[in-house]
């Protein structure tokens, strides 16, 4: 595998990250409502952006992409975070960490009728056996709610499997900072609907909340993206990317076990080895076949 061109290094950073956000939102949600939370830290993310694109010079996208970014930054931040917030309201972590690990399998169904990507068998296989390590993870000691919440959490993960296929579309004329920047910018206009109760209650925030959302706002966001559209501007395939999402629930018990002291129980291990051999399978069952 050449380094260089590969897609996984990025598909990892953005992973990392995103797991990290997870467990830096729980220390957070303590001083901030979760869509005040969201402002913020996508503020955050694009005044980090402003400087780097100042910075580096980067062109403003044309105009007749304009309704495509966005587009993008209303699926991905704003519909995506008021989604996810009002399920996760209504159900429980579990059944939310479940129902969001559908994303990959709508990106994979999305890019194949859209896009005209095919998936080999051992892949389909692998989405299987990825998603059936999230559910042994989330739910081996607990249960699966079942009302309205889950209808906001489908609708955030379609959220997501739809800025996955539109950051695929635009990487392929834009670069990747320049596809994360604009989506970011235009998501962070739309959530400042939510500007005025985050002004109130980041006066009442101790320090250390704006060290988090520092790190959620720059690494899990500004980097995370712009990485995660790196990724995609090299993968051959939009799902290749979008699979490393399966692996977010398993790295994030890991994160908050080394910051947070949150113990890995026997589902977190039992339901990560086969969220990881899933992944395995995933991006190098190829190799098996053809040494078959």
């Amino acid at each position: 595998m050449n380094i260089k061109n590969s897609f996984h290094p990025y598909a990892m950073v953005t992973i990392l990250f995103w797991s990290l956000a997870y467990v830096l939102t729980r220390l957070t949600l303590q001083y901030f409502t979760a869509f005040s939370l969201g402002f913020l830290r996508y503020l955050t993310a694009s005044l980090a952006l402003v400087v780097v694109a100042v910075i580096l010079k980067i062109r403003p996208p044309r105009k007749k992409d304009l309704p495509v970014f966005l587009l993008s930054g209303a699926v991905g931040f704003f519909l995506y975070m008021v989604a996810f917030n009002q399920g996760q309201a209504a159900v429980t972590a579990a059944t939310a960490s479940v129902v969001i690990a559908t994303a990959p399998v709508i990106t994979a169904l999305f890019a194949r009728f859209l896009y005209g990507e095919k998936l080999r068998v051992y892949q389909w296989v692998a989405i299987v056996v990825e998603f059936c390590g999230v559910v042994v993870l989330t739910l081996m000691n607990s249960t699966f709610s079942v009302n309205a919440g889950l209808f906001w959490l489908l609708i955030a993960a379609l959220a997501l499997g739809i800025y996955n296929l539109l950051q695929r579309k635009l990487t392929q004329t834009y670069s990747a900072l320049q596809c994360s920047t604009y989506s970011i910018f235009f998501g962070t206009a739309l959530l400042a609907v939510f500007s005025p109760a985050a002004a109130r209650e980041i006066v009442r925030a101790p320090a250390i909340q704006f060290l988090y959302l520092a790190v959620l706002g720059i690494f899990s966001s500004a980097i995370a993206f712009v990485a995660w559209a790196k990724a995609f501007s090299k993968a051959k395939q939009t799902s290749q990317v979008s699979n490393y999402m399966f692996v977010t629930p398993f790295l994030t018990s890991i994160l908050g076990f080394l910051l947070a002291g949150e113990v890995p129980d026997k589902a977190t291990l039992v339901g990560g080895g086969i969220i990881l051999i899933g992944v395995l399978l995933f991006n190098f069952g190829g190799r098996l076949c053809k040494q078959k």
